[in-house]
């Protein structure tokens, strides 16, 4: 059963396109759900701020082809998205920040831009939602209250962050801001799709 279970999950992890870190995160919690455990706080460890991520990053090529699908691949802001992702690559996350911030300070009002920065200081901050990530997707969002492209990654964020159920939250935004023939469309249908299914999986084998 538990291997069914390893199996299962693995995949609709790789699907979401989530990193390695919440696989583990999210194999764990599944393997105490399907013994009879739980996983348990520790509240007695000193809080400590986010601090960039030392492994290997990688960007994944389905989400920087999404991305384009949502906010163009041969445009000037693109080329400051195709920096970022050149400097995370490299496992420089800082200077993923500073060069999209480079890009906003040439364009302010980039929705585009807003939410790649959103992105990387996602990447930065150890693969936290940090308050100041959150703050640049709201800009991304209010600059664009209609475009699925910032939830959509507000709720990746979240995603990597293992805070699954405000991902479904966002994903599900995203996907009623997309006209009904636009060419990503599907994609975000089949990751909300994959998300729910293991949120379900998830609950089920914590309530045996």
């Amino acid at each position: 059963m538990l291997l069914l279970i390893g199996l299962a999950s693995g995949v609709l992890l790789w699907r979401l396109s989530l990193p390695r870190l919440v696989w583990t995160m999210a194999g764990a919690a599944l393997l105490f759900g399907a013994t009879g455990y739980a996983l348990q706080g520790t509240p007695t460890l000193p809080a400590s701020p986010a601090k960039p991520q030392s492994n290997k990053l990688d960007v994944a090529a389905d989400i920087v082809e999404l991305r384009g699908a949502f906010f163009g691949r041969y445009t000037a802001d693109a080329a400051y998205q195709t920096a970022a992702d050149a400097m995370i690559r490299i496992s420089d996350p800082a200077s993923a920040v500073k060069v999209t911030l480079g890009g906003i300070n040439r364009n302010p009002r980039s929705p585009s831009l807003w939410t790649e920065l959103g992105s990387v200081l996602v990447t930065h901050d150890a693969g936290n939602v940090s308050p100041a990530a959150l703050f640049a997707f709201r800009r991304a969002m209010i600059l664009a209250p209609r475009h699925p492209g910032p939830p959509f990654f507000l709720g990746l964020g979240y995603a990597q962050s293992g805070q699954l159920e405000n991902a479904r939250l966002w994903w599900q935004r995203s996907l009623q801001l997309t006209p009904p023939g636009a060419s990503y469309r599907n994609a975000i249908a089949e990751r909300l799709m994959l998300l729910e299914q293991f949120i379900a999986m998830n609950k089920a084998q914590q309530q045996q």
